[in-house]
C-alpha cells in the first residue's frame, strides 16, 4: 500500500533530531496533441523552477495542503490522483523539509462541482512568491527543474503513464467517527451515536474528500456511518445514498451483498466515490479491493482487525484499462482533529 509517508532516504545522523518542516504539493499534468505536459512554478526568491508545494497549516492535512497550495501557486483548482514518491532533505538553515506529493489534474468544471463546493476558496496568487507558472513537456520539465530530486517524483509520473495509470478516480473507503461505546448506550444500536471526537473526525473528513475529487457518496444507514459523511454531504451539497447492505447487521446475513456493492462501484461508474461503513464490513470490503489489484498493491492492504481505526479512510486509486478497472494504488488517511 502506499502510504501518505513521503518515499525518501533518511537524512543524515546528525539532523534526525532536528525539527521536521512538513510541506506537499503536486505534479499538475495535462495532454496536449498527444504528449504529456506538467506545469513547473518559478520562485524569484530562489530564482529557481519546481513543483508548486508548500508547509502545512495547523490542523491542516496533507491533502488539503497540497491543493492549497498548487491553488495558491497556480491560481487554479485541482483534484489529486495516485501518489507519488515524496522527497526528504536538508534546507539551508540546517533543517530537514519532508514533501508529500501527488499526480493532479484540473479541476474540471461540472464534473468536480461538488467537491469544489466544499473546499475554501483559493487565495491569489502572490507575485513576490511565485513569479512565473508554465506548462513544459516532459524532456524540457527534466531539464528545468533546478533540483535534481526533483526529477524522481516527475519519473514515477511518466511511468504511470507509459503503463497507462495516470488518469485515475477514488473510491474512498472511511470507517465511521469514534462512537459511544456500546456498553454505554442502552439504544438501539443502529441509532448509537458519535462521541464528540467522533464528530471532529467526521468534520475533518471534508476537506480530504474534497482534496480527491469526491463526487459520490454512499453509507450504511446507522446514525454513526450517516453522521461521520453528513459534513461532507453539506458542504459539497450531496444526496447521499444510504444502503442497508452496509450496515452490520446485513452484512453478518450476506456478505456478498456488500461484494456487489462495492464491485458496481469498481467496474459500472465513472465517478469518485465515497463509501462509510462499520470495522466488521470492511475484510468484504478490502477483499473485493484485492481482486481488483495487482498483488504488489493488494499484500498492502489492511489485514488485522480493526483494519481502519475510527474515523480514518482508505483512499483507493483506481485507473479504468483495458482489461476492467485496476487499483493501482492506495492510501491509509487519518486527518488531524483539532
Amino acid at each position: 500500500m502506499v502510504s501518505t509517508q513521503p518515499t525518501a532516504a533518511a537524512p543524515p545522523a546528525a539532523t534526525m533530531h532536528t525539527p521536521v518542516v512538513m510541506t506537499a504539493g503536486a505534479l499538475v499534468w495535462r495532454r496536449r496533441g498527444g504528449e504529456l505536459q506538467v506545469q513547473l512554478v518559478h520562485r524569484p526568491r530562489y530564482d529557481d523552477w519546481s513543483w508548486p508545494k508548500g508547509k502545512l497549516e495547523v490542523g491542516e492535512s496533507f491533502q488539503g495542503a497540497a491543493i492549497r497550495e498548487v491553488g495558491e501557486e497556480t491560481g487554479k483548482e485541482v483534484v489529486l490522483g495516485r501518489p507519488l514518491p515524496g522527497l526528504q532533505y536538508l534546507t539551508p538553515d540546517g533543517g530537514v523539509k519532508r514533501v508529500h506529493y501527488w499526480a493532479s489534474r484540473r479541476a474540471r468544471k461540472g464534473h468536480d462541482s461538488a467537491a469544489l463546493t466544499a473546499r475554501a476558496p483559493i487565495a491569489p496568487v502572490d507575485r513576490d512568491e511565485i513569479d512565473k507558472v508554465e506548462w513544459v513537456d516532459i524532456a524540457e520539465a527534466g531539464r528545468r527543474l533546478t533540483r535534481t530530486s526533483d526529477r524522481g517524483p516527475l519519473d514515477a509520473l511518466v511511468n504511470a503513464e507509459s503503463e497507462g495509470l495516470l488518469d485515475t478516480r477514488t473510491l474512498v473507503i472511511t470507517r465511521h467517527g469514534r462512537a459511544v461505546p456500546r456498553a454505554s448506550w442502552h439504544g438501539a444500536e443502529r441509532d448509537r451515536p458519535l462521541t464528540p471526537l467522533g464528530h471532529g473526525q467526521a468534520a475533518a473528513l471534508v476537506p480530504v474528500l474534497a482534496a480527491y475529487g469526491v463526487e459520490q457518496v454512499i453509507s450504511s444507514r446507522w446514525e454513526r456511518c450517516a453522521t461521520t459523511i453528513d459534513p461532507y454531504v453539506r458542504a459539497a451539497g450531496l444526496r447521499p445514498t444510504y444502503s442497508e447492505h452496509l450496515t452490520e447487521a446485513q452484512h453478518e446475513r450476506s456478505p456478498s451483498r456488500v461484494a456487489a456493492t462495492v464491485r458496481e462501484l469498481l467496474e459500472e461508474t465513472a465517478e469518485s466515490w465515497v463509501i462509510c461503513t462499520h470495522r466488521p464490513v470492511l475484510p468484504t470490503v478490502l477483499d473485493v479491493l484485492a481482486h481488483h489489484a495487482p498483488p504488489a498493491v493488494a499484500s498492502g492492504l489492511p489485514t488485522r482487525d480493526p483494519f481502519l481505526e475510527p474515523g480514518e479512510a482508505l483512499v483507493a486509486h483506481v485507473a479504468d484499462t483495458p482489461t476492467g478497472p485496476r487499483v493501482v494504488a492506495t492510501e491509509k488517511v487519518n486527518p488531524p482533529v483539532w
